[in-house]
């Protein structure tokens, strides 16, 4: 038997495999220390299930009994287990949306008993040819029924604080089958595989503080649901057989990894290709390539390191095709970057497929990185919210109790259920809100609550203040379907806060607490009134972002999954230098934009996911970059579904960015109708062209439009829009014009030359123009929020007398509302206010009048409509600037600037012609004249009296009405703008911005 135990040894160490590691294993520290006080959570505990939690029984059946029950009587929920030892001896399946949680001083350890039947041989017909202690599957198990693993669509299912022991005698044994997908994942294990196979087959969305010990592999998997990438933080491999990860395409995006004693780290499968992203991990002792990749040469394999501290590691990578390597320059070193794959080094350079290495030899192993997950507070401060008053019942209103709750005790848990609010909840700067299930778990509004309805500046369902160090984890937030003004999560916290574990809820992975109950606050759900999903819903994308990061927020986002079709996008992040990491985002269905960066650096996203559904975001923009710098994006997934019927241009815009890192970048699709491009940079025209990247720069050094030759005196400056109109210029020479679809509205910065994205608020703009004080003024169409009354009444729009005379007023057109809104440009967010009406007449001393820049007046009535005395406008915030309520508002492509004494040249769309008219000191308009039988959108004159008209091509007037000449641009204008020094002339087309040079004379 020595003789035995020798020879083992030595197999051990030339294997790579040291045996006594399995004797240092031990259990973790405990992450819940105490049970949680949740009257919906299930207790596995001897009093419920008569069992005995010391080693000595077969726990199996009782253990699946509970969860099943769960299952059917809940849908979705939490099964605690308390401290103890659990032993079974058959595969325990958790269908989706079932979390099973431990707790206690110690974890709880779940056993395979020794020789347990099924685990000693290969199961040939299994995906993975093993059987497994724990198996996530989509649906409930009953015994001898069929086994629905785990995809795409399994949500919210969880093993967490609990440890697991592979007994000796069960080879083909593998703790842990886990394909599931978003807001599901394994966190706080440690596993003991010892002489099993592995510790975990199949990954999926997110993997935390696990540790594995023993196996032949730590993990092996293939690709996750629907090849989606795999974030993995914080784990720690020992001791494996054969290799810590054996995978195939999975998109391992790895941070704080530490793997020792072990032949091999990674072993990519021959002839697939892989997406590796690893940063500030160690690798030691290691005997064989610490690394072997396959695929080489290829686009789609992508290996990217940052940060790896190296012991004992003669060989890092292993490139099998060529037999060649990247090997250690000392026995100790640290690999500070390595690209393996295509990489293209700026927007203008070419794609080159390469190996770049940067490795030092250093005198000693570094400490391990820091851990920069804020720890929750001690359960014994933990605040029951419920004894605050809160029922949960989704019928009460818990604003009162949730905010007494939260001025009153620093860290708050918040037992399942759904909790009615019906104002914000402004946390303290040290609130920390703490709940175990995402959609068991939730903050709701009720339909049309008045807060947040109608229209309005952003309002946040819930607020963490600036530099806070706020916490908030496993809790939903749901702003309905019919609250225009809300916004989820408006987060200003600082570089220690985080979001951890919350779910957008609206959309896909919508739940319901049993099988066909429906959520007490979702009244319009329950009436019918709401379409039914499959069709376009109308109150999709009418409400503000989910998740709102400003004002210098910053911290920890992890495990997010935002997919709340309603709002305008999933996550937008603006003005903020804090340190920002962002550890598996997943952002889908939106309508025009999944996640926007405006004015961000020093962050890093790690796994952010985007998926284009066909409904609802066949034309959306996935990613939008606005003057953002010092970023890194690390595993970027970039998905449309296999029902996307359309192509479409760009997965990413970007403007004004510098030093932008984009590694593993996957952009793809099972259809044709895949996006075209990766990436599309506005300001330098450029497009990225290659689907696959292992590495893109973005140095910001790029040649801008503004440097480029006219061609025939006409400058493009961007392109790529829907429907460019509304031109307008202020008095520092800056531009803006608008989308009026896809709701956004853009900014050409005089001091900068370059353009960028200013607002893309849940409102349709119209037209733009500018006060005095170079307010930006909007006019928009508002389509009443369904179901919301004012003072009891439902909202509604009548339309104006002057409405009779066009046949836009009718077929559709009619119901809305024509208002207008104001925004300061520096601070589009924070400044949004709607604008007064008034009596037309009532100002004293109007600065200008803007009127419709071209009218459809197809009952030939342009003449008398044009010169109507407008019975009400709306004040600019100058005072003196009015626009006057006009019918005509809602169909102008732009705003014509009426200054008291000077001539005011508009279109007649209908008619083909452009009239002059005069304007009074209260901005009426007056002894209208033919000017020129041309006219389209719009006319504007230049400082010398010459007359711009857009019809088709561009016509220069002079002052007397006769055509001085003919310029050709590149496609049809919609609105037109002269800048305040009078030498440029911006023109809008279809898809594009140009810029046409005037002669100096006409300065002004």
């Amino acid at each position: 038997m020595k003789q035995c135990k020798k020879v083992l040894l030595v197999i051990g160490l030339l294997t790579g495999c040291i045996f006594h590691v399995y004797g240092q294993f031990k259990p973790g520290k405990s992450f819940y220390t105490q049970q949680p006080d949740d009257p919906a959570a299930v207790n596995f505990t001897p009093e419920n299930f008569a069992i005995r939690a010391d080693g000595s029984m077969d726990v199996s059946d009782q253990l699946q009994q509970a969860i099943n029950q769960l299952k059917k009587d809940r849908n979705f929920g939490t099964l605690l287990i308390p401290e103890g030892t659990y032993k079974i001896s058959k595969t325990i399946y958790i269908p989706g949306a079932i979390r099973v949680i431990g707790y206690g001083r110690n974890r709880p350890t779940i056993v395979l008993a020794k020789n347990s039947p099924g685990f000693q041989e290969e199961k040939p017909g299994d995906k993975g040819k093993a059987s497994y202690l724990f198996w996530f599957t989509s649906s409930a198990v009953e015994p001898g029924g069929p086994i629905a693993d785990a995809g795409a669509g399994t949500f919210y299912s969880a093993l967490s604080n609990v440890d697991i022991k592979i007994e000796d005698g069960n080879p083909h044994a593998v703790a842990l089958r886990t394909h599931f997908a978003q807001h599901s994942f394994v966190a706080h294990i440690n596993i003991n595989i010892g002489n099993g196979k592995a510790g975990l087959f199949e990954v999926g969305n997110f993997m935390e503080d696990v540790q594995f010990f023993g196996g032949e592999y730590g993990i092996y998997t293939t690709k996750a649901s629907p090849g989606w990438q795999f974030m993995m933080m914080d784990t720690y491999f020992e001791g494996q057989r054969r290799s810590a990860i054996k995978s195939q395409e999975a998109g391992f995006t790895i941070v704080r990894m530490q793997v020792k004693n072990t032949p091999a780290a990674i072993q990519v499968e021959p002839n697939y290709w892989e997406k590796i992203y690893i940063e500030d991990s160690r690798f030691e002792n290691i005997s064989g390539p610490a690394i072997t990749i396959s695929n080489e040469g290829n686009a789609n394999m992508q290996l990217n390191i940052r940060n790896l501290s190296c012991s004992k590691v003669p060989v890092l990578v292993k490139y099998p095709q060529g037999d060649t390597a990247t090997k250690a320059p000392a026995p100790v070193y640290a690999v500070n970057a390595l690209t393996y794959g295509l990489q293209q080094n700026d927007l203008d350079k070419d794609p080159v497929f390469r190996l770049n290495v940067d490795a030092v030899p250093l005198q000693r192993m570094p400490a391990p990185a820091t851990n920069d997950v804020p720890a929750l507070p001690a359960m014994a401060t933990w605040y029951n919210l419920k004894a605050s008053g809160a029922k949960g019942d989704g019928i009460t209103d818990d604003t009162k109790a949730i905010q007494q709750a939260i001025d009153e005790h620093p860290v708050i848990f918040v037992p399942q259920g759904s909790y009615r609010i019906t104002e914000t909840i402004h946390l303290k700067p040290n609130t920390v809100l703490i709940g175990l299930h995402p959609i068991a778990t939730n903050f709701a509004l009720a339909e049309n609550s008045a807060a947040f309805g109608g229209f309005g500046a952003p309002k946040a369902m819930v607020e963490a203040p600036a530099g806070g160090t706020n916490i908030i984890t496993g809790i939903g937030l749901y702003t309905g379907t019919s609250n225009y003004r809300a916004v989820a999560c408006k987060w200003m916290a600082g570089a220690t806060s985080m979001v951890d574990d919350v779910k957008f809820i609206g959309g896909h992975g919508t739940m319901r607490p049993g099988p066909q109950v429906a959520w007490k606050w979702e009244e319009r759900q329950q009436s019918g009134e709401r379409r039914s999903y499959g069709n376009f819903d109308p109150t999709w994308d009418t409400q503000y972002w989910s998740m709102w990061v400003t004002n210098n927020g910053g911290g920890i986002f992890k495990n997010i999954w935002s997919a709340d079709t309603y709002a305008t996008n999933g996550f937008y992040a603006d003005n903020t230098s804090t340190r920002g990491r962002i550890y598996a985002l997943s952002v889908e269905h939106h309508v025009r934009n999944e996640v926007r960066f405006n004015k961000v650096s020093n962050w890093k996203v790690f796994a952010l996911q985007l998926e284009e559904e066909s409904v609802e975001s066949s034309e959306c923009q996935p990613l939008e970059l606005t003057d953002c710098h010092d970023m890194t994006f690390a595993n970027l997934y970039m998905f449309r579904v296999i029902r996307v019927k359309v192509p479409y241009p760009y997965s990413i815009r970007t403007w004004n960015c510098r030093n932008v890192e984009l590694l593993n970048v996957h952009n793809y699709s099972q259809i044709k109708y895949t996006t075209d491009n990766p990436l599309y940079d506005i300001n330098t025209n450029t497009e990225v062209r290659p689907t696959e990247l292992a590495k893109l720069y973005i140095t910001g050094n790029t040649a801008t439009n503004a440097k480029t030759a006219p061609v025939n005196g006409v400058q493009q400056l961007a392109n790529g829009f829907e429907f460019a109109l509304g031109l307008c210029s202020d008095s520092k020479g800056n531009v803006y014009f608008a989308e009026q679809r896809m709701k956004r509205i853009y900014k050409w910065n005089a001091a900068t030359q370059s353009l960028r994205l200013l607002a893309d608020f849940p409102w349709e703009p119209l037209s733009l123009g500018c006060d005095s004080q170079d307010n930006l003024l909007v006019v928009f169409r508002y389509n009443p929020q369904p179901g919301l009354l004012i003072n009891g009444v439902p909202e509604k729009f009548e339309n104006p007398a002057d409405a009779k005379g066009t046949s836009f007023s009718g077929w559709g057109n009619s119901g809305f509302g024509t208002l207008v809104y104001s925004i300061h440009p520096d601070a589009p967010e924070e400044s949004i206010q709607l604008l007064r009406q008034v009596p037309m007449g009532s100002i004293s001393q109007v600065h200008k009048a803007l009127y419709p820049s071209n009218r459809w007046r197809d009952f030939h009535d342009f003449n008398t409509v044009s010169v109507n005395k407008n019975e009400t406008c709306w004040v600019a915030p100058d005072g003196k600037t009015i626009i006057p309520a006009a019918y005509d508002l809602a169909r102008a492509c732009a705003l014509a600037e009426a200054f008291p004494d000077k001539p005011l040249y508009t279109t007649d769309e209908y008619d083909k012609r452009t009239v002059r008219l005069n304007v009074d000191a209260k901005g009426y308009l007056s002894d209208l004249t033919y000017f020129a039988e041309k006219g389209d959108f719009n006319a504007i004159p230049d400082a010398k009296g010459n007359v711009w008209i857009a019809d088709g091509e561009l016509f220069q007037f002079n002052p007397a009405g006769r055509q001085v000449q003919m310029l050709k641009v590149p496609e049809r204008p919609s609105s037109l703008a002269i800048t305040d020094a009078g030498r440029q002339l911006f023109v809008t087309g279809r898809t594009g911005l140009y810029r046409i040079a005037l002669p100096v004379s006409y300065s002004r």
